[in-house]
C-alpha cells in the first residue's frame, strides 16, 4: 500500500530546517503507527511539490531516515518504511476516571506558596524591568556554540556521555578552584567543591543536609522566595530576621539556631552590602553559639562601579561558612550550574544527596561552560555585561529621581537592579497588573517578605533585559500609574 503525500503537512511555527521538518513528520507518522512497514513512501518528486519544498530536501531527509532505519530503499521503486523501523507501542485505549481522594493521597504540599511570575513571553513586552533574564544583544552566542561544538567532540566523549555518579567535570572544578573563587578572597580545594543545578540546587542540598525538625534556621527578611519555601519543606523552626540598608544586623540573631542563610555582598532583594565590622561581628557569633552560615554571593560579578567586599567565606577561619556560588545569573538562567563551597565532611554529604536525586548535572553542559570559562570568553561577557549595565543604571537613576519614584536600595557596587517603594497604600500586586496591560513588566515586592509581614509596596526594577532608551519611557508609565492609583484611594 502506498502512502498518499496528502497526508504530509508541515507545521508553519515549526522550528529547524526544512528537511529536518520532513525527517520529523515521516518519523511521528512511523511512530505513531499511522505509517506501517512495507508501506510506500510517496516519491521524493511528488512530496516536494505537495510541500512546495525542493526535491533535494526530500531526498536528504529520506536518506537520513534511511541511515536511522525508519526507511529502506528498493533500487528504482523508491523508499518503503522499513520493516525495522521502530513500532508504535501496543496498548488499548482506555478512558481513566481518577478515583484517587488527592487532599489525603497527597502526604506532603509544596504548592502552597504562589511562585513568582516570569512571564515566558516578557520578550514581547516593550519595557520589561524584569529581573535574571538574559539579553540576547550582550550575550556572545557564537563562542558559547563553538564551545558546545567542542564539548561533542571525540576527546570529550567519555564527558559526554558516561555516568560519572558522584564526580564532577574536573576543569570546571579546577577553574572555580583557580578562577572563581580566589577574586572572592576563597582558596579551596577540589574535595571542598560540588556542582549543583544552580545556586537554589545548592541552597536545597545544604538545607537537607543541614536541618531536620528538631532543628532551627534564620533567613533575612526580605529575602529570595525560593529560599523560604526550601527552609518550610525541611521543616525546621525558622526566625525571619530584619534587614535594614546595612544587611542583616548579627545583634537581632536568636540565640538557638543551627544555620543562617544571608546574602552579606549583595543582600536579595535590598542590594544592601553588609559593612565589614558586621561581618567580623556575625563570624564571632557564629563561633560563639555554634552555628553555620550559608552564604550566597550572587551577582558579586556585576560589581562595577567600585570593588566587591570580601565574601563572608574569605574571613572565615573556623570552617562555619558555607559559600553558594552560581553561574546561572552570569552566563544565562537556562544553563543550571552552581557550586557549594565547604568542608570536607559536607560536602561528602551534599554529594551523595545530589547523587541520589540526580547523580550529577549533565556532563556535556559542565565541559562547554568549562571551555567558555576557561577560554577567556566568560571574563570578556562580564565587562561587556559591566559596560552596559553602568550605562542603564545611569539612566535609569536619572530617570527614577526626575519621575519622583521612592529608591530604597540600589548597591553599592552595582549589580541589576533596583529596590523601590512605592507610597504606602500602593499594592504593587496590583499596580504590576495595571502596568502589564500597557507593556511595563515590574516585580511585586509582597513574594519577598514573610507572610506576616503585610509590606505590599515595594517592588523591584531590573535593568538587565531593557534596552537603554526604553528606561525612561517605561519609567514614565511607571510613575504616571502609581499617581493614578493615589487618585483612586482616599
Amino acid at each position: 500500500m502506498a502512502i498518499s503525500e496528502d497526508t504530509f503537512f508541515l507545521d508553519p511555527s515549526a522550528e529547524g530546517t526544512l528537511q529536518k521538518q520532513v525527517q520529523q513528520i515521516v518519523a511521528e507518522g512511523i511512530l505513531s503507527g499511522r505509517f506501517r512497514p512495507g508501506e510506500k513512501m510517496p516519491s521524493t518528486r511528488k512530496l516536494a511539490r505537495h510541500l512546495n519544498v525542493s526535491r533535494i530536501t526530500v531526498t536528504l531527509a529520506y536518506t537520513e531516515l534511511q541511515a536511522d532505519d525508519y526507511l529502506s530503499s528498493q533500487g528504482r521503486s523508491g523508499f518503503y518504511v522499513s520493516q525495522n523501523a521502530p513500532q508504535p507501542p501496543k496498548f488499548e485505549a482506555r478512558i481513566s476516571h481518577d478515583t484517587v481522594d488527592w487532599s489525603r493521597a497527597l502526604g506532603r504540599r509544596f504548592s502552597r506558596h504562589a511562585a513568582m511570575q516570569k512571564p515566558a513571553d516578557w520578550r514581547s513586552y516593550r519595557y520589561p524591568f524584569i529581573y535574571g533574564q538574559v539579553d540576547e544583544t550582550l550575550f556572545d552566542r557564537a563562542n558559547w556554540r563553538l564551545c558546545a561544538l567542542q564539548a561533542l567532540g571525540q576527546r570529550d566523549f567519555d564527558t559526554l556521555t558516561g555516568d560519572h555518579y558522584e564526580r564532577d567535570d574536573e576543569k570546571l572544578i579546577e577553574f572555580i578552584a583557580r578562577q572563581s573563587l580566589p577574586r572572592r578572597g576563597i582558596l579551596a580545594r577540589p574535595e571542598q567543591i560540588l556542582i549543583t543545578l544552580g545556586a537554589q540546587n545548592a541552597l536545597w542540598l545544604a538545607s537537607q543536609v543541614l536541618l531536620t525538625q528538631r532543628r532551627t534556621a534564620a533567613i533575612e527578611d526580605p529575602c529570595y522566595p525560593g529560599l523560604r519555601d526550601i527552609l518550610n519543606q525541611s521543616r525546621c523552626h525558622l526566625h525571619e530576621i530584619p534587614v535594614s540598608d546595612r544587611g542583616l544586623d548579627p545583634r537581632n540573631l536568636p540565640a538557638d539556631i543551627d544555620a543562617l542563610f544571608c546574602t552579606p555582598s549583595h543582600q536579595c532583594p535590598t542590594t544592601a552590602t553588609m559593612p565589614l565590622a558586621r561581618r567580623q561581628a556575625l563570624l564571632e557569633r557564629a563561633a560563639r553559639d555554634d552555628f553555620l552560615i550559608i552564604e550566597d554571593d550572587y551577582e558579586f560579578e556585576m560589581s562595577f562601579l567600585k570593588p566587591p567586599s570580601p565574601s563572608l567565606k574569605s574571613l572565615d577561619r573556623n570552617g562555619r561558612v558555607i559559600y553558594v556560588g552560581s553561574f546561572s545569573k552570569s552566563l544565562f538562567p537556562g544553563l543550571r550550574l552552581g557550586y557549594l563551597v565547604g568542608s570536607e565532611p559536607f560536602i561528602r554529604e551534599a554529594r551523595a544527596l545530589r547523587a541520589s536525586v540526580l547523580r550529577h548535572p549533565p556532563g556535556h553542559m559542565q565541559r562547554t561552560a568549562a571551555y567558555f570559562l576557561s577560554l577567556g570568553h566568560y571574563d570578556a561577557l562580564i565587562r561587556r555585561m559591566g559596560r552596559a549595565y553602568f550605562e542603564r543604571r545611569q539612566v535609569m537613576d536619572q530617570a527614577l529621581r526626575a519621575h519622583g519614584l521612592a529608591i530604597e536600595g540600589s548597591g553599592d557596587f552595582g549589580g541589576s537592579s533596583f529596590w523601590m517603594k512605592a507610597p504606602p497604600k500602593i499594592n504593587t500586586s496590583d499596580l504590576a497588573a495595571r502596568l502589564r496591560a500597557k507593556g511595563v513588566l515590574i516585580e511585586p515586592g509582597a513574594p519577598f517578605f514573610g507572610e506576616t509581614a503585610g509590606r505590599r509596596n515595594f517592588y523591584r526594577l531590573a535593568y538587565s533585559s531593557i534596552p537603554t532608551d526604553r528606561i525612561e519611557p517605561g519609567v514614565a508609565l511607571i510613575a504616571a500609574e502609581i499617581a493614578a492609583m493615589k487618585t483612586l484611594r482616599p
